[in-house]
């Protein structure tokens, strides 16, 4: 069996963009915060406020795939999930964290909103229609994003980044 890891990071690598330094940018200081820490930037989606330790200007496409599958497809279990599924729970995760993903997952399925997929979420994922689970995914996540303090700056990317996620979830139905 194919890996769909490996189409579906180049799909996520295709929202996520080259070398930046912005100093606006906490996610490009180490501290997570404007001025705190160093300014080490972002590069291919991997920012200095999570990972302060790594090189980011030099880091790799290699590199960067690694981390993606160890810190993200692999911890939230997306090899779990129908690949539909799976690569809409990876992308939320990467944009707005595992823990986050999972709850709008979660509640798509109609279960406790815990963060934590358990055995007890698996199992109502696996009971439901890949496909109408993948719109109920996308449905919360944008209720999500509508109302986040930083909606007015980053709204309308994400709203970009969503909507060619829904046209890849007609790829894979």
């Amino acid at each position: 069996m194919t890996d769909p890891f490996r189409k579906f990071i180049d799909r996520l690598l295709s929202h996520e963009g080259g070398y930046t330094a912005d100093r606006r940018d906490p996610g490009n200081w180490t501290g997570g915060r404007v001025g705190v820490g160093q300014l080490k930037g972002t590069k291919f989606g991997i920012a200095a406020n999570t990972y302060p330790q790594l090189d980011i200007k030099n880091l790799t496409r290699d590199q960067a795939v690694e981390i993606y599958r160890r810190d993200f497809w692999e911890a939230a279990k997306c090899d779990r999930l129908p690949p539909a599924v799976g690569f809409q729970l990876l992308d939320g995760a990467v944009n707005s964290g595992i823990p986050q993903a999972t709850r709008w997952l979660q509640r798509a399925v109609g279960v406790a909103d815990d963060g934590i997929l358990g055995p007890v979420t698996l199992a109502a994922i696996r009971a439901a229609d890949p496909n109408d689970l993948v719109l109920l995914f996308n449905a919360q996540r944008i209720e999500f994003m509508t109302r986040l303090s930083t909606w007015a700056v980053h709204g309308a990317g994400w709203m970009r980044r969503i909507a060619t996620n829904l046209r890849y979830a007609a790829t894979d139905n």
